[in-house]
């Protein structure tokens, strides 16, 4: 396995994070104005509602089409499209003259996003070695966390001046983070383009049968309602409800959330590039969850702020282990592997505010126990998942190797990696195929050995 590089990260994943910043800065500032815009139209709060739905709900729709265009056309391209689409949806929906226009443009907008994120995540783990890519994700999800930070306190201010204006903003900051995209990415080198393996494609059907994937999916499926379906739906309520505060302390808690997680992000990220995924997306996991054990045992303000921050820590770590672990999974495009993985956080996103929202009717303690049960879930399942760190250099020394010397050895660690669960025929019958239409004749060849033994 080659030693883990300290250099440092490619121009392009800077590049990566300008352009998430100013998407989350957009989608912060016209946060606040969506639902009054939506109310403008004298309906009601469900229908207004609404209106946030048909964003996540096309967003979902779209993403295996989505994870289709890049397949077919590249990351590039699909990136600018998806961004342009929000950008002028928005700029229309400012203009909107009822409500069902809106919550057309607003669909169309979710069509566009769900273009950018899934293109964003696939070209940004093939543009970074295997020795930088959790570092990568933690510096592109920082961008995010930026500007979500710094865009609902600026929509906020906006909103009050006109109802309108803040949709034009958000086409503003997402024209600025097209151009941005278009002209500094127009020519960037794929790490794994130089890979024999780069001409294989991973589909979704493989990838489901692996261990590190189904553990990926569970993570972000977890993290996601942890984080949309209690924090942002339920702990204003909890706040104000059941620990008797004001509103003030709901932001001081989101603050501890996202202090401690943007100080973590980079540090976590270097973990996980020099001592494994693995650890950490399972301590990620548990930790999240503990701060949820708290917060349905004590309800207490000095508990509810140190939970609060534990969060910020727990979901810091996830924020860059399981896309690390897509990242490592996959070869060449796999636009449907990436689609499935954002659709998982994107189901959680909009079934956990109803769920959790439901069980909180009765008692918030058991809403937040759901989520510490459904955080507990995804730690089993890492538990049960093998590292996959090491996967990009063992493919590579598969494909370097001209000889059967060695050859099991690199074999024993794929099949570990990939396909844990199953028997070691099968794995090593699959791997034959694709190595066979990679062009790695030679790889083959060591994977004859193996069925050999196996037979």
């Amino acid at each position: 396995m080659a030693p883990v590089t300290r250099a440092a990260l490619p121009r392009e994943v800077r590049v990566l994070a300008v352009v998430a910043f100013f998407v989350a800065l957009g989608f912060g500032i016209v946060a606040p104005a969506l639902p009054l815009f939506a109310r403008s139209f004298h309906v009601g709060t469900a229908a207004a509602a609404a209106v946030v739905s048909a964003f996540a709900f096309l967003r979902i729709a779209f993403a295996f089409p989505a994870g289709r265009l890049i397949d077919q056309l590249g990351e590039r391209l699909v990136l600018g499209t998806g961004i342009g689409i929000v950008a002028v949806s928005s700029a229309l929906a400012g203009l909107a003259q009822s409500y069902w226009q809106l919550v057309v443009l607003r669909g169309a907008g979710g069509v566009g996003s769900a273009m950018f994120s899934i293109s964003a995540m696939s070209l940004l783990v093939r543009m970074v070695p295997a020795a930088q890519r959790a570092r990568a994700v933690g510096l592109w999800q920082g961008g995010f966390l930026l500007g979500g930070i710094a865009g609902p306190g600026l929509g906020g201010v906006v909103t009050d001046a006109s109802i309108r204006l803040p949709f034009f903003l958000y086409a503003g900051t997402l024209a600025v983070a097209g151009s941005v995209g278009l002209v500094a990415l127009r020519a960037t080198p794929l790490a794994d383009r130089a890979s024999a393996t780069a001409a294989a494609r991973t589909t979704l059907r493989a990838a489901l049968r692996m261990p590190a994937y189904r553990a990926a999916l569970a993570t972000v499926f977890a993290d996601s309602w942890a984080s949309m379906g209690v924090r942002a739906a339920l702990i204003p309520l909890f706040v104000k409800e059941a620990l008797h505060e004001g509103v003030i302390w709901t932001g001081i808690g989101f603050w501890c959330v996202a202090g401690v997680n943007g100080l973590v992000l980079l540090p976590a990220g270097r973990f996980a590039d020099r001592v494994g995924r693995r650890p950490v997306l399972v301590a990620g996991c548990a930790i999240s969850g503990s701060a949820f054990v708290l917060l349905a045992l004590v309800q207490s303000l000095p508990v509810f702020l140190v939970a609060m921050a534990v969060l910020g820590l727990g979901s810091g770590l996830l924020d860059v282990a399981p896309g690390a672990i897509i990242g490592d999974i996959v070869e060449g495009r796999g636009g449907p592997v990436f689609a499935a993985y954002s659709m998982s956080g994107d189901t959680a996103n909009v079934v956990g505010p109803v769920a959790a929202g439901a069980l909180a009717e009765s008692s918030y303690g058991a809403a937040f126990a759901l989520t510490a049960g459904i955080l507990t879930a995804a730690t089993v399942t890492g538990l049960a998942m093998p590292e996959t760190r090491g996967l990009a250099d063992a493919r590579a020394a598969a494909g370097a190797s001209g000889s059967a010397e060695g050859g099991p050895q690199v074999g024993d660690q794929v099949v570990g990696v990939l396909d844990a669960d199953r028997e070691p025929d099968e794995v090593a019958r699959d791997l034959q195929g694709g190595a066979r239409s990679a062009g790695m004749g030679h790889a083959a060849g060591v994977l004859d050995q193996r069925l050999d033994a196996a037979e």
